[in-house]
């Protein structure tokens, strides 16, 4: 039976040195970081999202702040609220919610967004750098799959990884950092041939399809490492990927759906605010200073 990564254990980890930052700004006489969050129109996914950040910057004691703006917004309104918050310096970091309605251009009003405050990693510029290697911030949840990774002290250089989509989001991303890392990657995708024969060679394997319940232990070499990034409804539940169960009976560690990777994302959406203060120069998965 292999060993559950606990999201909500590293999540908490990475908390508690938010808080220490903030805590030491505070006696410093310091300015806490402020984010400011746009959502546009009332997508119920973005809405429910957006209050979730709203607590967990509460506990953290960041400073949150919600700008909504109506479904009837104009790109050029759109584009105004984010220069303004551009040129605003209380302002650390901005959040844009997606997705945007589709009367918007979505490639456009990203654009708008200041790369030094996109903790988000949206903009061509923050992509660009991340994948160049240079200093920028990293994607919340191909950060989450590789803290968790980190806080387990799994070894990754020399290894062989196979991730099994490709999306910008999340697939290609990860791959990246794997690289960053010296593993030997692999990226899978609706059409790889022999998809479970890849699958079941590889030492880490990260699934990132959005198909529940698609892997199953067949597709899982013996004493693997499973990474689940699959968020789906499935008889009103939220599920993953990987077909749990099955998986967790050969993997040597495995993330549960929900209590894995997702529980870490939107913290480390915080901890990019955090990195992005001027004195805060740690690049440390845990908040820790160098």
């Amino acid at each position: 039976m292999g060993e559950i990564i606990d999201g909500k254990k590293v999540a908490a980890t990475v908390k508690e040195n938010i808080k220490e930052f903030i805590r030491s700004r505070a006696l410093e006489g310091k300015k806490v970081p402020t984010v400011a969050s746009i959502l546009i129109g009332d997508d119920g996914g973005s809405i429910y999202y957006q209050n979730s950040q709203f607590k967990i910057a509460a506990d953290l004691g960041i400073d949150y702040k919600k700008i909504n703006l109506s479904s009837s917004c104009t790109e050029e309104e759109a584009i105004n609220t984010i220069k303004q918050l551009n040129d605003d310096k209380g302002i650390n970091g901005i959040i844009l919610l997606l997705p945007l309605p589709a009367s918007l251009d979505e490639k456009k009003i990203i654009a708008a967004i200041d790369p030094s405050k996109d903790i988000d990693c949206l903009t061509d510029v923050s992509i660009g750098k991340f994948y160049s290697g240079n200093d920028g911030f990293i994607p919340c949840t191909p950060r989450s799959v590789m803290t968790l990774l980190d806080y387990y002290n799994i070894p990754l250089e020399g290894k062989k990884a196979v991730v099994v989509g490709r999306s910008n989001v999340v697939g290609k991303p990860v791959a990246q950092l794997l690289l960053q890392k010296n593993s030997t990657v692999t990226i899978c995708h609706s059409r790889t041939n022999n998809l479970n024969d890849v699958c079941s060679e590889a030492d880490i394997l990260v699934v990132a399809m959005g198909k529940p319940h698609f892997i199953d232990k067949s597709y899982i070499k013996k004493d693997a490492v499973v990474i689940d990034v699959g968020t789906s409804s499935l008889n009103g539940k939220i599920t993953g990927d990987v077909l749990f169960d099955d998986a967790v009976t050969k993997a040597a560690m495995i993330t549960p759906v929900p209590g894995g990777v997702g529980s870490l994302t939107t913290t480390l959406l915080f901890l990019n605010v955090c990195e992005a203060m001027e004195d805060y120069d740690s690049k440390d998965s845990f908040g820790n200073r160098s």
